[in-house]
């Protein structure tokens, strides 16, 4: 539990990757703080606010999208799962990959992300066809 006695982070890592992926396209920093973190817990409760935030709304550009799929799990390096997704923004499809941790009370954290990946997604208008 979060030290405001909220749940954080997730039953799995899939559901810790999902939880993120909604958070970022509602725009909603408190919601990806309770999933992103690290195998101490939360972020928000081991990072500093400001720096949290600012790291946070360069994510939510970078990962913001469409629709997600899962296209798989695996295990990765010091106790990390590897859980593989497929983005799609407007006419973009990009596949990466979120890395997962177990934290405290058994719950998981996303706690890194491939965003050379999706690079080309933060400043796509998506399916917009303004022009600059």
């Amino acid at each position: 539990m979060g030290s405001n006695g909220q749940v954080t982070g997730a039953p799995s890592a899939q559901l810790a990757v999902d939880e993120f992926l909604k958070a970022v396209n509602a725009k909603d920093l408190q919601a990806m703080s309770t999933v992103f973190g690290t195998k101490d817990g939360p972020a928000r409760e081991t990072m500093d606010r400001t720096e949290l935030e600012k790291r946070e709304v360069i994510l939510a550009c970078y990962f913001a999208h469409d629709s997600a799929r899962v296209l798989g799990e695996s295990a990765g390096l010091g106790g990390h799962r590897e859980v593989r997704i497929e983005l799609k923004k407007g006419n973009l499809t990009r596949e990466t990959t979120f890395y997962a941790i177990k934290g405290p009370g058994g719950r998981w954290y996303v706690d890194n992300m491939d965003i050379a990946s999706v690079r080309d997604f933060c400043g796509n208008p998506g399916t917009s066809t303004r022009r600059q």
